[in-house]
């Protein structure tokens, strides 16, 4: 079992956020990870691209364990007290990213370990809405190692708007002025690669409990027309098929089937779908800018 948490009072998230950043910065548990950022335009796109000068430190502990280990590694069993918010709901909790590339990354962790390839639940939704119903921000899953997980622990994330200095908070926003219905989603036009999105109502998460539900209600018809749902045994657990992510904000949701995790040395999680890419080093950003970033989002995608 795991220990009782203080609960995060409702209306209170963000300032939680920034006070337990304050105390985690100043004992060291937060370690920010240094960049610096470039605008790459691309397909009407202005990406944001930002080289990370530190990453060693991520990688080197994740190469530490083992992907066969990482459930009983988990680093949320129990989360880092110094990084922990506390409880967001009675299931999950709220964590701050311990190496973060954007500042104020928040962690929605579940409380007891449960497979990132389960596919999202009114649980894993209801708090979600929570947290968008707080602040104004990109929520995403990175479904599955082959779509950009680093933890077999199921958690979703969190990352406050704009992502970037470029004119859209999300930069992929640029793009949703024009789509296609395919039956209960849409496709958009100028995205080329497999992906469902779909419009949320104005004004939504003002009401937390039909905001979870209107999401789940539409994740199900995404994660069906993109082909990551498979049957399983009425009593089973929902599992993923096939790797995907999934992005969110008050505004959309856009889901992606992925073939690969990987262009070449750059990894691409949910992030990249938004628009926000993260390369090692001058190499990495050479190899970004000659394909294209939108390439490389359709080289990860699913076809």
């Amino acid at each position: 079992m795991s220990e009782p948490l203080a609960h995060v009072p409702h209306g209170a998230l963000w300032q939680s956020i920034l006070e337990r950043t304050r105390t985690a910065l100043a004992c060291g548990a937060l370690q920010p990870i240094e960049t610096e950022e470039a605008l790459v335009d691309d397909a009407a796109v202005q990406f944001t691209v930002r080289s990370l000068s530190s990453l060693e430190r991520k990688t080197e502990a994740a190469a530490a364990t083992a992907p066969n280990d990482r459930a009983a590694a988990s680093p949320f069993l129990p989360p880092d007290p110094a990084l922990t918010l506390g409880a967001l709901s009675s299931t999950h909790t709220g964590v701050l990213n311990k190496h973060p590339v954007v500042a104020h990354h928040l962690l929605i962790v579940t409380r007891q370990f449960v497979p990132q390839e389960l596919l999202l639940d009114a649980a894993d939704f209801a708090v979600l809405a929570r947290c968008l119903g707080e602040i104004d921000a990109l929520g995403f899953y990175n479904g599955g190692q082959g779509a950009g997980a680093s933890q077999s622990h199921k958690h979703l994330q969190l990352v406050p708007l704009p992502l970037g200095g470029g004119a859209w908070d999300v930069p992929i926003e640029a793009l949703l002025d024009a789509w296609s219905v395919r039956g209960a989603v849409l496709r958009l036009l100028r995205l080329p690669f497999e992906h469902a999105f779909a419009l949320l109502e104005p004004g939504l998460f003002d009401d937390p409990a039909r905001a979870a539900e209107r999401m789940q209600e539409l994740y199900a018809a995404q994660t069906a027309a993109i082909g990551v749902v498979r049957d399983t045994a009425a009593n089973d657990p929902a599992r993923q098929s096939s790797p995907y992510n999934l992005l969110v904000t008050r505004r959309w949701m856009l889901a992606v089937p992925r073939s690969q995790e990987r262009f070449g040395s750059i990894s691409v999680n949910a992030l990249g779908f938004a628009g926000s890419l993260f390369v090692r080093d001058r190499a990495a950003m050479h190899a970004l800018r000659a394909a294209g970033p939108m390439n490389v989002l359709r080289a990860v995608a699913a076809q």
